[in-house]
């Protein structure tokens, strides 16, 4: 089973295309996406919750990854798919 991803984005963000496309990649079907371009209160959420103001903002069960190069250096070192698993 894998886990949960959130992915905090904007409509029109080319990093969070990215990252839904490594994400997708590495077998994740099921991304909870909050548009906070469209709802400002998540915006704040995010805000909160990160101390970040850029998109995306991604979280795989209760680990925030960050943004997309946090995503892909987390990718590279060989530490997403563990995480993905729930085995990290």
């Amino acid at each position: 089973m894998s886990v949960a991803v959130l992915m905090y984005t904007t409509a029109v963000c080319p990093f969070c295309i990215r990252a839904k496309q490594l994400l997708a990649a590495r077998g994740v079907t099921d991304i909870e996406e909050v548009r906070v371009d469209l709802n400002p209160d998540r915006r704040d959420e995010m805000m909160q919750k990160t101390k970040r103001r850029t998109v995306p903002q991604i979280f795989v069960g209760d680990n925030h990854v960050g943004g997309c190069d946090d995503l892909y250096a987390l990718d590279s070192a060989g530490k997403l798919q563990p995480l993905l698993d729930g085995k990290a």
